[in-house]
């Protein structure tokens, strides 16, 4: 049996959710499966509808977290037939008893304390003795690695992603509907905040404008930078070129993805917020869409540099302009776009779970 403990699970939904939804479905397949996962309102559908059991654990965050330690424990004190403990966050590994084989994924921003500081030798006490450390990203290694993590603990593997199935024709049509024949078409689907950067977007769009007077640049998403962004649209006049969704059905937002040219997310270091990997880019390349990824971050592990799409500085909105700029220029998306869906295909669960495999 693997037992799985995460904070992240579906029905809520996110980019950590659908990693951990992936992996556990992955993993059931070849083991029997346990999840200690927080607490969801209206779980119960989602749970009933599994191939194995999931303990959920509820109540204000922390009485809940120590809550959730003492029934992983008295769980493992009364299984032995645990083979191995895989966890999402390092805090979830903290203060679990086990020899068991124990396994943490890292993503980047919640390793990211300075070395010596309280948070940090926590995450050095818990991280230097798990057995395995899965990275989502070559960038997220190196951030461990200079944060005092054994690098010998650490393998990359990256997010999977499963195939994607037919959209209904009424989102498609919704889509288009929405776009307006407009183009060409940028898109970002993302949380709104600093580190994703729309802002660097919307003011190269204002200069792309006149080069394309019909570009259109779809936001889904929302977030605490909901309302600057907004205000700079409107203060650059660009209500036109720029339409913001929030909270819309999956098979709505798959619709314009598919319907886009180019997936813009060229991600900054915010603080101690970065971007681990970015698995939009992927899901943007399953429909043959290029993207633009900023250079800080894991962007690189999902892009291929002039091959599935481009990689920029996004702290420089020079730099932000000319790679949207060179993408569109005689439609050069469309042969990345070719390219990126091509190598969509190495992170279907299928493939990634085989990495899984090895070290089980």
């Amino acid at each position: 049996m693997f037992l799985i403990i995460t904070r992240s699970f579906p029905p809520s939904v996110g980019g950590m959710q659908n990693l951990m939804w992936g992996l556990v479905k992955s993993l059931s397949k070849i083991n029997l499966i346990k999840v200690f996962a927080d607490y969801e309102t209206n779980h119960e559908e989602f749970d009933n509808s599994v191939s194995f059991t999931i303990n959920r654990v509820g109540g204000p965050k922390l009485i809940r977290k120590f809550r959730k330690t003492y029934l992983i424990n008295e769980y493992i004190k009364k299984n032995n037939n645990i083979e191995c403990v895989i966890s999402d966050h390092w805090k979830s590994l903290e203060n679990i008893k086990t020899l068991k084989k124990k396994i943490c994924l890292i993503h980047s921003k919640e390793i990211n304390h300075d070395p010596g500081t309280r948070l940090n030798k926590r995450v050095l006490d818990v991280l230097n003795n798990t057995d395995v450390i899965i990275s989502n990203s070559n960038f997220t290694k190196k951030l461990a690695v200079e944060k005092g993590v054994n690098e010998n603990l650490i393998i990359v593997i990256n997010p999977g992603i499963d195939p994607i199935t037919e959209i209904d024709k009424k989102y498609l049509e919704k889509a288009e509907e929405l776009l307006k024949n407009k183009t060409p078409r940028l898109i970002t689907v993302a949380r709104l905040d600093k580190r994703k950067n729309h802002a660097k977007v919307i003011m190269a769009l204002r200069n792309l404008k006149e080069k394309f007077p019909k570009i259109i640049y779809t936001c889904i998403g929302n977030g605490e930078e909901h309302e600057n962004i907004r205000k700079l649209t409107r203060q650059l006049f660009l209500d036109d070129q720029i339409l913001f969704l929030k909270d819309i059905p999956q098979g709505l937002k798959n619709s314009l993805i598919s319907k886009s040219d180019v997936l813009v997310m060229p991600s900054i270091i915010h603080k101690k917020s970065v971007e681990g990997f970015g698995i939009v880019f992927i899901e943007a390349a399953q429909y043959g869409v290029a993207s633009i990824g900023g250079k800080d971050g894991g962007a690189s592990d999902a892009i291929i540099h002039e091959k599935t799409g481009l990689i920029c500085d996004g702290n420089n909105l020079d730099d932000v302009y000319s790679a949207i700029e060179n993408i569109l220029e005689n439609k050069k998306y469309k042969i990345l776009g070719e390219n990126a869906k091509i190598h969509s295909s190495n992170f279907n669960w299928s493939n990634i779970i085989e990495k899984y495999k090895r070290i089980l």
